[in-house]
């Protein structure tokens, strides 16, 4: 089997390096040799975008956060699934990590961003959810490793009660939150109850009946969409 290859890497404001590696046709996005995406395991991320958009229901010139982009894996399947009247944000703190989408990793996913429903936001996803009033139908979260697991401290706010009321905020009637995680947490969907969201708490593999189990949380706002 080949060593891995480090095609580029970034130093992150925190003084962690976030580096993307190949080996063959798999790509791999580390922070300090700690394994963030790997490309052979992408069948939750997908499933994100799925449980979230079937719990929305009407489509229908809906518009759609995404944070972060990772692989564009997420990305991708919000796209398959949404029509073409829609319009999609990604939100990603990282610049790097769009280069390397459009430089390497967009064939993987079909080239999500050259969509032309996309647009991308440099910038941390906590700054559009408090800039949003009633401006999305559907948030995809998959930022971190979960509510327990943030990458950043400052991402810890993203989970919180004043976190989860600025997503309401944001979210259009009937609009839906869905949040990837590699853990459970028993917290989380109470603080999800507790802000008035409708919960369901979802066990997926990361590689459709195989590999890791994870957790996606699917938070309705009210009724919803006809």
């Amino acid at each position: 089997m080949n060593r891995w290859e480090r095609l580029d890497s970034v130093t992150l404001p925190d003084g962690e390096v976030m580096s993307l590696d190949r080996r063959d046709d798999e790509y791999a996005l580390r922070i300090e040799n700690f394994e963030l995406m790997n490309s052979r395991q992408h069948g939750s991320e997908e499933r994100l975008a799925e449980l979230g958009a079937a719990r929305v229901g009407d489509l229908s010139g809906a518009s759609a956060l995404v944070a972060g982009l990772g692989m564009g894996y997420t990305l991708r399947a919000a796209l398959d699934l949404l029509p073409a009247n829609a319009t999609v944000t990604v939100a990603e703190l990282v610049a790097e990590v769009v280069d390397w989408n459009r430089l390497y990793l967009g064939g993987l996913a079909g080239e999500p961003l050259a969509d032309p429903r996309v647009r991308v936001v440099v910038g941390d996803v906590a700054d559009a959810v408090r800039a949003a009033n009633a401006a999305y139908d559907l948030i995809l979260l998959d930022t971190d490793n979960g509510p327990e697991g943030t990458t950043r401290d400052e991402n810890a706010w993203l989970y919180n009660a004043a976190g989860l009321e600025a997503v309401k905020r944001a979210l259009r009637p009937g609009g839906v939150l869905a949040v990837w995680s590699a853990f459970p947490s028993d917290a989380f969907t109470k603080r999800l109850t507790q802000a008035g969201f409708d919960v369901d708490v979802n066990r997926v593999r990361s590689r459709g009946t195989k590999g890791n189990r994870h957790v996606i949380w699917v938070a309705a706002k009210g009724k919803r969409r006809r």
